[in-house]
């Protein structure tokens, strides 16, 4: 019995490649090495960036936008835009927008354009300031879209009585007073055993701390201050709108109450009801320009908002934002089986 064994032709050329092992090896080494220093790259020039992000991405100068009109019309009214929370670091747009329209002595009116559920009480007075130094050079229209509340309307009250507020048949207003939101979790706590330990200086350090009852103390400190804030926002309507006085502020207008347009018209917080459209020819009529253009400001992409896409849709100021703005209540003309978020 024998067995075939294949056998190698020694006719055919065969090649042999020996792999030194360090070669191996030095090779994979390099391919770290070289992967961890573009890593380390990226991390330092997105580190390098974000550092800049303050001055880069929402302190750029803001820049013109043809609207409507006559395009090279040497009288002009600019649309300036309150959108969405008022809070930083987005007043500081609606601040240069307005140093920007005071400086252009083309521009011959401005129009305020509010589409915001409110926002905190210090941003809301910046803007209302700056309005009111506006409005002694020039006149200053407000055209409230679908919600214009609560520091929207503190906003608005800087256009002073010679200017005049417009709102769309469906807006929202009023919403006329303070919040400082708190949530007690005392019951959520006991349930799982976590207590609040804090070491503080004094005895209202922690006040608001949601693991703690509010003791009567704490309501007076507190109280004192929503009723400081309280004051000076019904003084402000009280003087921004003719034919009212804080009186009638206090008990028809300033109760945190939402008002549809007609229901703001009929108490004296707005003067009319009408589109912007409509208010932009009223203000071209009562300004007796003949031949006008309309503008706008607008906010050209910084290279982080390039580079990142959209860096707001990262920024935890603008996530803030929305998460406050989730919590705003809105009326649907709506059909759908879809609960609507």
């Amino acid at each position: 019995m024998s067995t075939d064994t294949p056998q190698s032709d020694a006719s055919q050329p065969q090649i042999i490649v020996n792999v030194p092992p360090q070669a191996s090896f030095l090779s994979s080494w390099f391919v770290r090495v070289l992967c961890s220093f573009l890593l380390l790259s990226v991390i330092v020039n997105f580190a390098l960036i974000s550092s800049q992000s303050s001055l880069t991405q929402l302190n750029s100068s803001s820049q013109e936008a043809f609207v409507s009109g006559d395009r090279d019309a040497k009288d002009r009214i600019a649309i300036i835009k309150l959108e969405g929370t008022i809070m930083p670091p987005f007043t500081g747009r609606i601040l240069d927008m307005i140093e920007s329209a005071s400086e252009d002595d083309t521009i011959k009116g401005v129009l305020l354009s509010i589409d915001s559920p409110g926002g905190f009480v210090a941003d809301s007075h910046q803007i209302y300031h700056r309005l009111k130094q506006l409005a002694e050079k020039k006149p200053i229209y407000v055209s409230m879209k679908r919600i214009a509340a609560s520091g929207g309307v503190y906003a608005a009250m800087g256009i002073g009585e010679t200017g005049k507020i417009f709102a769309e048949p469906t807006t929202w207003t009023g919403s006329i007073g303070v919040i400082i939101p708190r949530y007690d979790m005392t019951g959520l706590s006991e349930k799982f055993g976590v207590t609040s330990d804090s070491l503080t200086t004094g005895e209202f350090k922690d006040s608001l701390n949601p693991f703690r009852p509010l003791s009567d103390r704490d309501r007076e400190v507190w109280g004192a201050i929503i009723d400081d804030s309280f004051d000076r926002f019904v003084a402000i309507v009280a003087e921004g709108r003719a034919g009212l006085d804080e009186a009638t502020v206090r008990e028809k207008l300033a109760t945190g109450q939402i008002f549809t347009a007609n229901q703001a018209v009929e108490n004296g917080l707005i003067d009319a009801i009408a589109f912007e459209d409509e208010v932009i020819e009223t203000m071209q009529t009562d300004l007796n320009i003949e031949s006008m253009g309309v503008i706008t400001y607008r906010y050209t992409p910084t290279p982080l908002e390039i580079l990142m896409g959209n860096i707001e849709a990262r920024d935890p100021e603008v996530m803030w934002r929305k998460t406050l703005e989730a919590t705003v209540p809105r009326a649907l003309y709506y059909c759908s089986w879809l609960p609507v978020l």
